[in-house]
């Protein structure tokens, strides 16, 4: 018989081997280990460092990582 192939799409390697710069609202909920939810509030409330691109909330990695570095250190935590 004869094999059938998939076509399977290609990614350029630059694109595909870069670290993400912003998460998306479920991966940065999951990220910082809170709720869908609870992410909406403080995004809101402009607690937690956002950026709008369009309809897409986006969640920069530097900013988030920062963000909750000063949080540890205002409630007494981290190293």
């Amino acid at each position: 018989g004869a094999t059938v192939r998939e076509k399977v799409p290609t990614i350029a390697p630059s694109i595909a081997t870069a670290p993400s710069l912003a998460l998306r609202p479920r991966e940065a909920a999951q990220a910082l280990g809170i709720s869908k939810r609870l992410l909406w509030t403080l995004t809101n409330q402009g607690a937690v460092p956002h950026l709008r691109l369009g309809r897409t909330v986006v969640y920069p990695v530097d900013a988030l990582r920062k963000w909750l570095a000063d949080q540890a250190q205002k409630k007494g935590g981290g190293p």
